[in-house]
């Protein structure tokens, strides 16, 4: 294809004389100039490159208004028309040709998205960790007993040699084969690997190298963090035979802590919702429904006690959802802390990885593992984390919008109370009435963009989900939005981060219940961090879906009405995870959920 600069120079200067009107043809167009090409210090101009692609009229772009929204006069769309394939069809060269070109998998776009605006001072200013003074308990004679015991537990006996890490990822791997072919939480299974690194743990252990409280306890990744030399298969069948060389940093961090890998998660296909190429992942409070998702596999291996925790990823609600679902806690850092190097992209400037486990010091001491800088993540930055399990809440301001809280339920309202009870002081907070749903367009253009390749080939069609709210579907729809649009909402985007930080100039952190929309959406896209913690429960008469309704599939009902866990969701000031942990903690303790189970699982 010849460059602008190399047609003008190449057109005969009669015709680059000519003067165009509305009705010229694109071919004509291209001829026309209101400086002759061969002059010396002639810029190139626009409007004048070769004509390319198919032919459009005035009512092709009439049609396409309807998808834009947007309308145009008669007039305009002849000249759109006419002049569409010199001015604007070239520019998707690089996936048309003939000059085409694919991408690195980690090459990541040149803009990044920055939570901390200019001008804006963190709160956290230093490294400090204390844990919690708890002593250990005597070990449970029990196996399921030891399972569901929390990490805090866990690491106080292995690390007093109560019970050995060869013992504990054992009881785990048992309670895998028994119990997850009812849930489907496992892609692969790491069994060999987990005793070999178990047997080492207890070795370095016994030679008084103990490395912390992660060493020797057994988790979970979600399948989109690679592990070298195992499947890493984004739970999508274009993907399932994919196995990497290298660790992803999560993973290569918690190796270093001394974790034992024994299983690679579920998670919904590319990071959508709770179906994979294996099938659905349950629930363990209520089998007759699914885990949510995207983190499907992190939310029902954790709450089943499969593992001793494990990690998951957030884009738009993915820790948050199955958090829920399950009754577990969900941290999702605030965006940049932790490095998704070796991660599945699903979006440059909104996914987040972060660690699902039975209680809310167990979050924080893995989050203590896996937060570091990474130079090979663009979007990853220098950061201090502060945490103390034994400091006080009292006085702390928790913000919170009336109006939610009025919709939401007994739990949510109970939760807020509670602050109150334990010397916080709940604060009305007030959010524009902005359309935040807008902001989604950076999503869909991202996410499309990450996985143009499998969409342009036709192997996106492999996918078990077929419906019009999954991934196949709103990527292909993906290529009509309008990238005037995209740039409007990271201004959208910008103007909602700077109202954040003004309501975090008011309070400590907020208290919204976890699955309200809007909080979802603007959280995700300011980058603040969040924590779901358990409080209660509520009661349901159907089964709860990811998916839009589908009435030749009703979801199931029950009467009686079924129990299954609720909670709330806690967002904290940039960097700032050490607050919503310690407001976390006094709501766990408050009600008193933590060591409620599953029930009918075994």
């Amino acid at each position: 294809m010849q460059s602008r600069r190399q047609f003008l120079i190449k057109t005969p200067i009669g015709l680059l004389g000519a003067t165009a009107s509305l009705s010229a043809s694109a071919e004509q167009v291209a001829q026309q100039s209101t400086t002759a090409a061969s002059t010396v210090g002639t810029p190139p101009t626009f409007g004048t490159a070769p004509a390319v692609g198919p032919e459009v009229s005035p009512a092709t772009f009439a049609e396409a208004e309807k998808l834009m929204r947007v309308s145009m006069t008669p007039a305009e769309r002849e000249m759109a028309a006419n002049s569409w394939r010199v001015t604007m069809a070239g520019l998707t060269e690089r996936r048309t040709g003939p000059r085409t070109m694919s991408f690195a998998e980690d090459l990541a776009p040149a803009n990044v998205w920055n939570p901390v605006l200019p001008g804006m001072k963190l709160n956290v200013m230093q490294n400090r960790f204390v844990r919690s003074k708890v002593k250990a308990e005597a070990l449970p004679t029990n196996d399921a007993d030891i399972a569901f015991s929390p990490v805090t537990q866990l690491a106080r006996w292995i690390e007093s040699k109560a019970i050995s890490s060869e013992r504990l990822t054992r009881i785990y791997l048992d309670r895998i084969e028994r119990l997850d072919p009812r849930l489907r939480a496992v892609i692969t299974l790491t069994k060999a690997q987990a005793l070999q690194q178990a047997r080492q743990a207890d070795k370095e252990i016994a030679a008084g190298k103990y490395r912390g409280p992660l060493h020797g306890i057994p988790y979970g990744v979600k399948d989109l963090l690679d592990t070298a030399g195992i499947p890493t298969t984004y739970g999508a069948e274009p993907f399932r035979s994919r196995i990497p060389a290298q660790d992803s940093a999560v993973v290569a961090r918690l190796n270093a802590a001394g974790a034992i890998l024994i299983a690679k998660l579920s998670l919904g296909a590319l990071a959508l919702n709770d179906v994979w190429f294996g099938g659905q992942t349950m629930n363990p409070w209520l089998l007759e429904e699914g885990a949510s998702g995207s983190s499907a596999g992190p939310g029902s291996a954790t709450a089943a006690a499969l593992v001793g925790f494990s990690i998951g990823s957030e884009t738009g609600g993915s820790i948050v959802g199955p958090s829920m679902r399950c009754g577990v806690t969900g941290l999702r850092p605030t965006f940049g802390r932790v490095p998704r190097t070796g991660a599945m992209t699903l979006s440059w400037s909104l996914d987040k990885l972060g660690p699902m486990t039975r209680t809310v010091e167990d979050a924080m001491l893995v989050l203590q593992a896996i937060s570091a800088y990474d130079a090979r993540d663009n979007s990853s930055v220098h950061s201090k984390l502060y945490f103390d399990a034994n400091a006080s809440v009292k006085g702390l301001k928790v913000g919170y919008v009336p109006a939610w809280m009025q919709e939401a339920t007994d739990v949510d309202r109970a939760a807020l109370e509670s602050l109150r009870a334990q010397g916080m002081i709940p604060t009305p907070i007030s959010l524009p009435n902005w359309p935040y749903e807008s902001l989604n367009l950076i999503l869909f253009a991202e996410a499309a963009a990450a996985f143009e390749d499998i969409v342009l080939d036709g192997k996106i069609n492999t996918l078990k989900m077929q419906v019009p709210d999954a991934w196949p579907n709103i990527f292909r729809e993906a290529r009509f939005l309008s990238a005037v649009d995209l740039i409007q909402a990271e201004r959208l985007r910008r103007q909602v981060a700077q109202e954040m930080a003004r309501i975090f100039s008011t309070v400590d952190c907020l208290l919204v219940p976890s699955l309200r929309d809007e909080m979802l959406t603007i959280s995700n896209h300011t980058g603040h961090p969040s924590l779901t913690v358990r409080t209660g429960t509520v009661t349901i008469t159907e089964a709860r879906s990811d998916w839009a309704p589908n009435p030749n599939k009703p979801s199931p009902q029950f009467s009686p009405a079924r129990t299954v866990p609720h909670g709330v969701t806690l967002i904290g000031r940039l960097f700032d995870e050490g607050t919503i942990a310690s407001v976390g903690m006094a709501l766990e303790q408050a009600a008193g959920v933590v060591k409620h189970r599953p029930m009918g699982l075994e």
